[in-house]
């Protein structure tokens, strides 16, 4: 998709924009995985707005602009002993971003989601001024903005929380399930783990079926370490960055080669069970260190889908859905599962339930297999990430989130449905 690009450096230039540009939408680090932050009009683009204003070490609230990356922030402050209360699996999305996809982290069955974090919002509507809202002064305009996906206006600025660390190290604990039934129960009984999160075998079958690696973690204290880290505990050594120097050939992404690189994953994974040190990077962020790891998927690139299942549905649905992956044998390098706790928000993504993220090759079998997965989600009440979506239709997206005429209803009556929109947001009609 072709768009062009707006690119302010300043709020008074951001203001001229959004008053003269009939509609359009905002766009941070570029880290959704489609066409969310495309408008092809009129994509405004915040990395210009960058700016860290102020902090204060007695309550860890930082105020920000919106292009700010979370990356920037933790190399400003994990030196210092602060880290996010809430991260995606990437630091590269902006803090923008991560308000308005309302991100989740592996934390979520504790601390929620990112708006857990958040104090206010500064936003500007569609006359160019700025609007401050939070849980005190228009809330609900700050309800729906956390996971609005943009469309209620411009994040220009905003206060957040982060949590204070003693090292820069995770206590990580690695545990092998032979099923998804074992996984759940791993999970369950992990409650009170700061961080979890569990990698699934999407192609086991039988008694193997959704067998998975569970990680939890702690943020490890001083006395954790070993002697040799106590000197310098915020501290790790940079690690060399390694690449996918080309795109695989499409025809190495077959069945039986993701079978094996599963197999062959879980038996590393199963060695490596019990508990050790990891740097933040490892543990948060692992995709991070690899450049270009999207060429693994060949030059058609990938498509994800992510869904959430209520609690009291989550065994049925992942059962089914990981039988239809299996059945299908188009399997996915990167599947994951978390576990969410109770969600309030007007248009958030999560529930308290189970969500699976998952990636596909692009290929001819790919895209019946998701309209399969989708119907799955919807006959256990589950719902979509947006910020994941590339590819899912209006009428699926409505089947299965009954707050999108409240969102739509909100929209109107502030006026901003005919302003602030995106690809995605005509697609699925929202």
């Amino acid at each position: 998709m072709v768009a062009r690009a707006l690119s302010p450096r300043s709020p008074d230039a951001l203001s001229t924009i959004v008053r003269s540009e009939p509609n359009l939408i905002a766009r941070g680090s570029g880290r959704a995985y489609g066409d969310s932050a495309i408008n092809p009009s009129a994509t405004v683009e915040t990395r210009h707005l960058n700016r860290m204003i102020r902090f204060d070490p007695s309550s860890g609230q930082l105020v920000a602009e919106a292009g700010v990356q979370l990356g920037d922030i933790i190399s400003a402050f994990l030196p210092h002993g602060w880290f996010p209360l809430v991260t995606p699996g990437t630091r590269f999305v902006s803090l923008g971003g991560a308000i308005a996809a309302d991100v989740h982290g592996k934390n979520h069955h504790n601390d929620g989601s990112f708006r857990n974090c958040v104090d206010w919002i500064d936003l500007m509507r569609q006359d160019g001024t700025i609007k401050r809202c939070s849980l005190d002064e228009d809330a609900e305009l700050f309800d729906y903005t956390l996971g609005g996906m943009g469309l209620t206006g411009v994040i220009v600025r905003a206060a957040i929380r982060l949590r204070p660390v003693e090292t820069a190290w995770i206590r990580q604990t690695t545990i092998s399930t032979d099923n998804l039934a074992n996984c759940m129960q791993v999970i369950e009984g992990a409650q009170n783990a700061t961080y979890s999160v569990a990698w699934i075998d999407c192609l086991g079958q039988a008694a193997n079926l959704g067998r998975a690696l569970v990680m939890l973690g702690e943020h490890a204290e001083v006395s954790d370490l070993p002697l040799d880290m106590k000197a310098a505990p915020l501290q790790i050594k940079p690690k060399k960055m390694r690449s996918v120097p080309v795109y695989l050939p499409a025809l190495t992404l077959n069945r039986y080669s993701l079978s094996a690189f599963n197999s062959l994953y879980y038996w590393i994974g199963s060695r490596k069970r019990g508990d050790r040190i990891v740097d933040w990077k490892s543990y948060f962020y692992p995709l991070d260190s690899i450049a270009g790891w999207n060429k693994i998927y060949g030059r058609k690139g990938f498509v994800q889908f992510q869904c959430v299942l209520p609690l009291e549905s989550s065994e049925s649905g992942l059962t089914a859905l990981l039988a239809e992956i299996a059945s299908a044998g188009t399997g996915s390098f990167l599947s994951v599962l978390k576990r969410f706790g109770k969600q309030s928000g007007a248009f958030s993504f999560p529930m308290e339930g189970y969500t699976l993220a998952l990636d596909f090759p692009v290929n001819a079998k790919v895209f019946a297999l998701l309209d399969r997965l989708d119907r799955i989600t919807i006959e256990h009440g589950g719902r979509f990430y947006l910020a994941k979506d590339s590819r899912m239709r209006s009428e699926t997206l409505h089947a299965s989130d009954e707050r999108i005429g409240d969102f739509q209803t909100m929209r109107e009556s502030r006026e901003f449905t005919a302003h602030f929109r995106s690809a995605q947001s005509e697609r699925l009609e929202l």
